[in-house]
């Protein structure tokens, strides 16, 4: 006799078919991760995103999705519209189009309390329903950990790599390897590390020795420096306002295209 269709099996496949056809018009997708909370994840995304949005076309998603920070790094007040066929229109800010849990809520400090399944739903709704249009690159700033959107994003999209965030904590480089392995894990290409809040209080150098040890590529160093989390609070980007942060992110993004590929591009 004849095996029936596994339904959960066959609704996971058309779930990463729909994923797929909606970001087909999407040359890179690029994943920024850290294995723990407080790397300052987010800051590298925002700021990478806006160093290539200057000579490329660049959305930004936050997968972060009950604890999205993305909003409030660009000053975003306002909701996205939704048209057609429930199509998420993206909040255009400096350049980039955004999409964000924050854009649901009537309050920022407003608790979204979901369960795994829950989150998953509501990851899969963005991946699935925003008309990004065609983009050159889409930085996706995930949550921190390697639990249910890191899971969801590294089998249901096709994504050109990942950023690896730490600081030079041990305890931050031991969960950066955890991020590291499980994108092995998925064969999906690790694009580099990156060290933030590189100084005198964290320390030096730590990550660039992990990406050594590991035989991945070391992206460069942030220091800690009290100007960029003020622009942040402030809504501002640090590669806008600051020479300094420029400077350094300018450099991660030209190592990032290159292990793409694009180095003529950025």
């Amino acid at each position: 006799m004849q095996e029936k269709p596994n339904p959960v099996a066959l609704r996971m496949l058309k779930q990463r078919s729909d994923i797929l056809e909606n970001l087909k018009g999407i040359k890179f997708k690029i994943a920024v991760m850290s294995g723990k909370g407080g790397t300052g994840k987010t800051t590298v995304a925002v700021n990478l995103a806006a160093v290539l949005s200057r000579k490329n076309s660049v959305g930004l998603l936050d997968a972060d999705i009950d604890c999205p920070n993305i909003n409030s790094f660009l000053g975003i007040k306002e909701r996205f519209s939704v048209k057609g066929e429930n199509r998420i229109q993206p909040i255009e800010r400096f350049g980039l189009k955004v999409v964000s849990m924050a854009s649901l809520q009537e309050e920022a400090d407003t608790a979204i309390m979901w369960r795994g399944p829950m989150i998953s739903t509501g990851l899969n709704s963005f991946l699935q329903n925003t008309d990004w249009g065609k983009l050159d690159f889409l930085v996706i700033d995930m949550p921190p950990g390697t639990s249910d959107v890191a899971l969801s994003i590294m089998q249901n999209v096709d994504l050109a790599g990942i950023v690896v965030v730490s600081t030079p904590q041990g305890v931050a480089l031991t969960d950066a390897s955890k991020a590291i392995n499980m994108a092995k894990k998925f064969n999906v290409k690790v694009l580099g590390l990156v060290e933030n809040m590189s100084g005198e209080i964290f320390g030096k150098g730590e990550v660039e020795s992990l990406a050594k040890k590991l035989g991945e590529t070391f992206l460069g160093r942030i220091e800690l420096r009290k100007e960029i989390r003020q622009l942040a609070e402030n809504g501002l980007i640090a590669v806008n306002e600051s020479r300094e942060a420029e400077k350094e992110f300018k450099a991660i993004a030209q190592i990032v295209l290159k292990q793409l590929g694009v180095q003529k591009n950025g």
